[in-house]
């Protein structure tokens, strides 16, 4: 025989399935305001059985006789085993699942259920289920419930049923990402009447009443009133990919997932900070579409920022951020930005080319013509000259701009490429004049070998007509430097060296450098020029693999 209550007893328990049923019952209303309409049925289902079965236990204690105490045993005994099947709708909608709306389980289901309710509600002809032996108290009868064979098979037959419920949600909570222990928990006093259950019925220390409505109350009070908006997190974002941020409605960051803290390890421990004081999310603001540039693992990567409110019934509880990884197109985006740019600059850089050529052609010609008048031939002959070959110079611009065109944009693909021969192949197809050439290093450098030739080929052809006599070539530890002897710019005009459309340090040097500069960005390599430098021109081509190699003497 299981344990008698005494008076104390017995209202102790009175008050914990009163306060059950209270709870469950009474967070019907916040129930009804959950959004998902299938999560919001197995909830209201499961908070309506299991308060119906709290209230069933009271009157097991409280009802004034023997037959109403177990007349409502018996209505708990129905509305208990209705719970397993809302337990499990519930999970399945929360999940994201669609067992719940599969026709040939909801049709088994309640074929069991009817099954399983026959024999309980048969019970008063075989007794296979309970036996009620009455027991008399100080405070009155008391009705000990004896489970029998098929009630015990019930049981297990739900608590297996649960126990898939349990798994899903389980294995939702693990999926998302998120701080879940509070969920886990909550989740785990949903099973852990089990335990009193077998308690009751192997010993005398409590009575041997069935104690699952007590769980399923601290389940809806948590759910619903602590960690509501913890259970709304996981159910929007559990199954999708991304970082997430949720703030509540005064911008107080709330929760967030382990993505988003990869992202933001300043999200840690942030929970009710404004967002403006996490590093890196200072700069969000309420427009749809920002982009956020974050460096991951070294790595520079770019995320989407979108937002949206999510709430309980007609009332905004807070505002989740998702960040969606557009590295890929943010790239691509960019890279058309900048070459759309590169181009307006080539068209200024012909337009001022052509425009330039075209005035010394011009007067050339006229002056051959005065010459010609004048009848000095030898003065004709050398206006015209002069105008073939600011012609020739033209040509020559233009192509060194068709040749960007073609390089211009950005690569991706990079090899290994020997430094020392990419310069001497460089210098073999341009035309070097007078000016002599040193290379210092040996190695190879990670890089696109055209690319990298008609780099060097601009930076020669600068320096040729920088009025340089020697040109040195090195290569750094990560990349390589380019130093002629030749003309230095005024100070105020280092810094056009490498805009189209300008002749600096002087028209014949043209177009080389700004070419140097567009051939090492495509190739995601930064250029300096070194200012301190006072005896020519010396550059700096930084950002480049280098694997350099030990020169070998004999």
């Amino acid at each position: 025989m299981a344990a008698v209550p005494g008076d104390s007893t017995q209202l102790i328990y009175i008050l914990a399935f009163g306060a059950a049923t209270v709870a469950c019952l009474g967070s019907l209303l916040r129930a009804r305001q959950v959004e998902d309409t299938a999560t919001r049925y197995g909830l209201v289902g499961l908070l309506v059985g299991s308060g119906g079965w709290a209230a069933s236990h009271t009157g097991l204690f409280v009802m004034p006789t023997p037959d109403l105490k177990i007349a409502s045993y018996s209505v708990g005994l129905v509305l208990g085993f209705s719970t397993v099947f809302s337990w499990l709708y519930f999970c399945s909608a929360y999940s994201g699942r669609t067992l719940h709306r599969n026709q040939t389980l909801r049709r088994a289901g309640l074929g069991l259920y009817l099954a399983v309710v026959a024999v309980k509600l048969t019970n008063p002809l075989h007794h296979q289920y309970f036996v009620a032996e009455l027991v008399q108290t100080s405070g009155g009868v008391y009705v000990d419930i004896q489970q029998q064979a098929f009630h015990w098979a019930a049981t297990g037959l739900a608590y297996a049923l649960a126990a898939v419920g349990l798994f899903v949600l389980f294995e939702q909570f693990a999926d998302a990402g998120y701080d879940t222990r509070p969920l886990v928990v909550l989740t785990g006093l949903t099973a852990l009447p089990a335990v009193f259950d077998i308690v009751g019925f192997a010993s005398e220390l409590i009575p041997n009443v069935i104690y699952a409505p007590l769980g399923v109350a601290v389940f809806a009070l948590g759910v619903l009133f602590v960690y509501e908006e913890r259970f709304l997190a996981v159910q929007l974002t559990g199954d999708v990919d991304g970082a997430f941020v949720f703030l509540s409605e005064d911008g107080h960051v709330r929760d967030y997932n382990d993505a988003a803290l990869a992202l933001f390890p300043d999200l840690r421990g942030a929970n009710d900070r404004p967002i403006e004081t996490v590093d890196g999310l200072a700069m969000i603001t309420d427009d749809e579409g920002d982009v956020l540039d974050v460096t991951v693992d070294g790595d520079p990567r770019h995320y989407l920022v979108s937002s949206t409110t999510f709430s309980l019934g007609q009332a905004d509880v807070g505002e989740v951020l998702m960040f969606s990884d557009v590295t890929g197109i943010e790239r691509q985006r960019r890279e058309l930005e900048r070459h759309n740019e590169q181009l307006e600059e080539f068209a200024e850089g012909i337009r001022h080319e052509l425009r330039n050529s075209l005035q010394v052609i011009q007067s050339r010609v006229h002056a051959a013509g005065a010459a010609l008048e004048s009848g000095s031939v030898g003065a004709a002959q050398e206006s015209l000259g002069a105008a073939a070959d600011r012609t020739g110079r033209m040509s020559r611009t233009v192509s060194d701009l068709a040749t960007l065109a073609q390089y211009g944009q950005t690569v991706g693909d990079l090899s290994s490429v020997p430094f020392r021969e990419a310069v001497e192949a460089a210098w073999r197809q341009t035309d070097t004049a007078d000016l002599a050439l040193t290379v210092e290093g040996n190695g190879e450098i990670i890089a696109d070998s055209s690319r990298l030739q008609s780099l060097f080929q601009s930076a020669i052809t600068f320096a040729r007509h920088n009025e340089a006599t020697e040109l040195l070539v090195r290569l750094d530890e990560d990349g390589f430097t380019i130093t002629d002897d030749g003309t230095r710019p005024a100070d105020e005009n280092l810094d056009k060296l490498f805009d189209y459309g300008h002749a600096v340090p002087n028209a014949e040097a043209g177009m080389a450098l700004p070419n140097v500069q567009t051939l090492a960005q495509v190739q995601g390599w930064t250029l300096d020029i070194d200012e301190n430098y006072r005896d020519g021109v010396r550059i700096h081509i930084g950002g480049v693999g280098v694997e350099q190699v030990d020169q070998v003497t004999g």
